[in-house]
């Protein structure tokens, strides 16, 4: 799989997401290594989701992870906080904005 080919499954995944309870703002780059390697932002922004195939300098957290693995954690199939435990998921920045991934997927 190409990195376009993963950002394109993910922004797909994420464009029916509900963020209207999410009062706050949100910024999450991804860093994505091995297959697919690229890096992507997600962002919440006065009740609108954003994501954008590029670096994102004003962010809050920074996941590091193989293509494979947000794809499970997108799909319900693998928690974010296990993936951590696991080593499989790397987080850079607030912790606590970290854990507000799960409202996205």
């Amino acid at each position: 799989m190409t990195y376009q080919e993963f950002f394109s499954m993910v922004k797909e995944k994420l464009a029916g997401a509900d963020v209207s309870s999410i009062q706050e703002h949100l910024a999450y780059q991804f860093n994505i290594t091995g297959e697919a390697e690229g890096i992507f932002y997600v962002e919440v922004r006065d009740g609108k989701l954003y994501v954008e195939p590029y670096e994102y300098y004003d962010r809050d957290v920074i996941f590091t992870c193989k293509a494979e693995t947000l794809i499970k954690i997108a799909e319900g199939k693998l928690d974010p906080v296990v993936a951590f435990t696991m080593q499989k998921l790397k987080v850079d920045g607030s912790i606590e904005k970290a854990l507000k991934l799960k409202e996205l997927f």
